[in-house]
């Protein structure tokens, strides 16, 4: 680690506490881990059901990750030949797997803890404590959220110590490796999950008016499985990415615009944020006699929050003072004392903010408690259309408030740096994206909690558990709905904040690599150019074509699905209960479907901006970048807090209102609750990593773009390409022979 010469001896004790802090993190999980396996699994009946959850769980990722292996290791080598010097080509791509890793070591280790919760929530809930199925399913997910933030500190620590000011090139590898596996599992995880839970809800709930786990219905287990594959892994590689992907941002424009300092503090916040999560998700905890899991889950979001503010805005205090004034300070930024500069702080602070404020608004769509929800589900009384048409007004409406909550953080943040510069602006805007992923640790508790809250329902259901036991985790299960609603967005809005500071990190690479300054590049990038207006149109597209493909696969694996549950309910034995469906093929033929699918979202999101950018030029790229990163988020928001509200409509419903379950009011909720499954599960989720990984292909590209554009034979072979993708995505998969079957059955 020969790069820590050039820092002061306090700035090298930093960067090993931030290591030891990591590290910390990690043990911090492996003890939770030990609780929450130390807790009671109830009967055989109910582990014999989360056996099954979690073989076909691991079925489905170990298939998952073969898939895609060659993918990997295809990319780590092309890696190497995106950088110039040597040891920093050999450090990307070794990065790139790294990052891969443990991306993939976060969703399946978090999956396999998940499936092993879920028992053990149902138990305690049997108990009849909802205090104790509350803390084991919260802990559940703090496991995953604490490896999310060890893993990715840990990374991007050593990196740093290795690399010094060279970090960043490195990190862009380990950004990429950690996004490239989150958008395949997000993709595949998402169609097969929904895929799952669409078909069960068409034959079960409104078909045969059966309970939604009924051990009757053959897709039940594979609905359990996707819960944990869709939202367990899918969503922690997600969050993992963005984790990473903030960081490589910030350490971009951090070195640009404050030296080394302007890197060591983003890790300094990040290792407060480990602390802190590990104080604010130890404190979930509920009196049974109150039974309110949102306010305790909330509690300790607040709680980890207040330290993160209080302990990175010590360390900005002593740290971030600059000697000699060599910067121009408003008073406030400094306090009065001589080189404190503290606008760092008050970034990341914007970033806190937004975070909380983000978590609010989303509650506010998706919250069983709130107007959003009820009116959906009063709208159900008069059928299927209102159902879907107020569903559709909610989640429009809730993406007008999300941007301009988005948009005011971003004008805070250039409004601190005013008159600072463009680069400083930048890292202000990266700070705030910093500061809104410092609690990440809560963010994917709160997140993995929903599919084990969730399972727990359905194992609960399945093992026949007594009334109370059932309310239990069915109260567990709606609030499980909006802390997964709060999680994706909570995710968007950093996939957009990590964008934009992405974007300027474009500009400062183009700036490295011509003669122009930062500001030139920036007015280059205008739509009076027609390219940069053809690649801003080109850009705003992509989410919807992206989101298009994923719906249609959804679409194509739930029609079979539900081919496959109306048949085998035809047995006598089966209906009647004396013999269990065959589980297993469900499970199969969702897997099958996943896989088909994932490749094609997947070549879209890595090809298209190189393409654009050899057809168009960098300037184009630029407004390619541009136009994805709004109506991604404008799309992802939407989707997600539409299906939020859909569902939790579904539950309100269920609960008794408006007829409660096999009304006709419940018919249209389940309606609602379908068309939203692959918005809010597979598209919307899915738009994030897409976002980033887009930005992560600019940003790794761009060199090829420049030493490129301007060649007619580069110019012919991107055009035959880009003809190939364009075939290549309006091509339909081919059926398999189990498929067919099915079909001509039908």
């Amino acid at each position: 680690m020969h790069a820590l010469t050039q820092f002061s001896p306090g700035e090298i004790f930093a960067l090993w506490a931030v290591l030891g802090t990591a590290v910390l993190g990690l043990l911090y999980a492996v003890f939770l881990m030990a609780q929450v396996l130390r807790e009671d699994k109830g009967t055989a009946e109910m582990q014999e059901i989360s056996r099954s959850i979690g073989v076909g769980a691991n079925a489905y990722l170990v298939k998952q990750f073969k898939t895609i292996l060659f993918l990997i290791l295809l990319l780590t080598a092309a890696l190497y030949f995106t950088a110039g010097a040597k040891n920093i080509a050999i450090g990307r791509a070794c990065a790139f797997l790294m990052g891969s890793i443990f991306s993939a070591t976060v969703g399946f280790v978090g999956m396999n803890l998940a499936v092993r919760g879920n028992v053990r929530v149902a138990a305690a809930a049997n108990r009849r404590s909802f205090s104790q199925a509350l803390k084991i399913a919260y802990r559940t997910g703090t496991i995953t959220g604490m490896l999310t933030d060890g893993l990715g500190l840990f990374g991007g620590t050593v990196i740093f110590m290795i690399y010094g000011e060279k970090a960043y090139e490195v990190l862009l590898g380990f950004g990429f490796g950690g996004t490239l596996l989150a958008l395949f599992m997000r993709v595949g995880g998402g169609i097969f999950t929904k895929a799952a839970d669409v078909g069960a809800d068409l034959v079960g709930k409104i078909e045969k008016n059966i309970p939604e786990d009924d051990p009757r219905n053959a897709a039940t287990i594979a609905d359990n499985v996707g819960d944990n594959v869709g939202d367990c892994a899918g969503m922690a590689a997600d969050i993992f990415e963005s984790y990473e992907v903030t960081i490589v941002s910030a350490m971009i424009l951090g070195w640009a615009s404050y030296g080394h300092k302007g890197v060591i503090f983003p890790l300094l916040v990040r290792a407060v944020g480990v602390i802190a999560s590990i104080i604010g998700t130890y404190a979930v905890r509920t009196k049974e006699e109150v039974r309110d899991a949102m306010k305790a889950i909330n509690i300790g979001f607040i709680l980890s929050a207040v330290v993160s503010i209080v302990g990175f805005s010590a360390i900005g205090f002593y740290y971030l003072k600059f000697p000699g004034g060599q910067f121009s300070l408003p008073f406030w930024a400094s306090l009065g004392v001589p080189g404190l500069d503290l606008r760092p702080v008050l970034t990341t602070l914007v970033g806190i903010i937004l975070a909380v404020t983000i978590n609010r608004l989303t509650e506010h769509f998706t919250d069983t408690g709130k107007d959003p929800v009820k009116s959906v589900a009063e709208s159900c009384q008069t059928g299927h259309a209102t159902a879907i048409i107020t569903g559709f007004a909610v989640g429009l409406e809730s993406t007008v408030w999300a941007i301009l909550v988005i948009a005011i953080s971003i004008v805070l943040s250039a409004f601190i740096y005013q008159g600072a510069g463009a680069t400083f602006i930048a890292y202000g805007v990266s700070m705030a994206g910093i500061g809104m992923l410092t609690l990440t640790g809560n963010n994917i508790s709160m997140d993995v909690f929903g599919p084990v809250s969730d399972n727990a329902n359905g194992i609960g259901e399945m093992a026949h558990l007594p009334k109370e036991a059932r309310q239990i985790l069915a109260d567990l299960d709606a609030v499980g709905n909006t802390t997964k609603a709060i999680t994706k967005g909570i995710a968007i809005a950093s996939a957009v904040v990590a964008a934009i500071s992405l974007f300027n990190a474009y500009i400062t690479n183009i700036s490295a690599l011509t003669n122009l300054t930062y500001e030139q590049i920036a007015g280059m990038l205008s739509i009076s150019n027609h390219n940069v207006f053809v690649g801003l149109l080109i850009g705003g597209a992509i989410p919807f074509l992206f989101s298009s493909l994923t719906i249609k696969a959804v679409g194509r694996a739930a029609f079979l699905i539900v081919k496959e549950v109306r048949e085998q309910l035809k047995d006598k034995d089966i209906w009647e209960g004396k013999k269990l469906p065959d589980y297993a093929r469900v499970v199969s033929i969702c897997t099958a479907a996943a896989q088909r699918e994932l490749i094609r979202p997947g070549l879209l999101a890595i090809l298209a901006p190189i393409l654009v950018g050899l057809l168009l030029k960098k300037e184009a790229l630029g407004g390619f970048l541009a136009g994805m990163i709004l109506s991604g988020q404008l799309l992802a928001v939407f989707m997600a807090n539409a299906g939020g509200a859909w569902d939790n409509a579904k539950k309100l419903i269920e609960d008794g209102l408006f007829g409660g379950k096999g009304s006709d009011a419940h018919k249209a909720s389940v309606t609602g609750d379908t068309v939203g499954d692959p918005l809010k599960d597979t598209a919307g989720p899915a738009l994030n990593p897409l976002i980033k990984v887009m930005n992560m292909v600019s940003l790794l590209a761009i060199p090829i773009v420049i030493r490129y554009e301007n060649s007619p034979t580069a110019f012919v072979l991107a055009a035959v390409a880009a003809v190939a993708l364009v075939m290549l995505v309006i091509y339909k998969p081919k059926s398999t022979p189990e498929e067919l079957e099915l079909i001509r059955k039908a």
